[in-house]
């Protein structure tokens, strides 16, 4: 048997939700890893991994934090600083490649405040 920590306690305070600014990323250290947080509107939050997999130096890299968020279709996306690759901000599946993701996060806001938890399809 394995005792794991109570759901409650696996979510890490990041920030205000007012404190995030509409279609623009920001990054976070949550759970030892550089996470992307991105506001689509007034009350969507979503959270990837930081790293960009087609980067091929980390001069290049800066991060997918960095790049420009839009829509194709129903599907909200950061498209990557160096390469321009769209992500699924909802699975952090690439669009234009679907051998490639980044990890997408659990996000929610209580009282205000976005919280982040652990990565998508990580067993509880």
């Amino acid at each position: 048997m394995s005792s794991r920590t109570a759901p409650t306690e696996e979510w890490h305070p990041v920030c205000p939700i007012g404190e995030l600014e509409v279609e623009r990323g920001v990054t976070a250290l949550v759970h030892g890893q550089a996470i992307a947080i991105f506001r689509t509107d007034d009350t969507t939050v979503y959270a990837l991994g930081n790293h960009d997999p087609f980067a091929r130096s980390s001069a290049q890299a800066g991060g997918i934090a960095k790049g420009i968020v839009g829509r194709r279709g129903d599907v909200p996306f950061v498209a990557s600083p160096a390469h321009r690759h769209a992500f699924d901000l909802r699975t952090g599946r690439c669009l234009d490649d679907g051998h490639v993701a980044v990890p997408a996060y659990d996000v929610k806001i209580v009282d205000g405040v976005v919280m982040i938890g652990h990565r998508k399809g990580e067993a509880a």
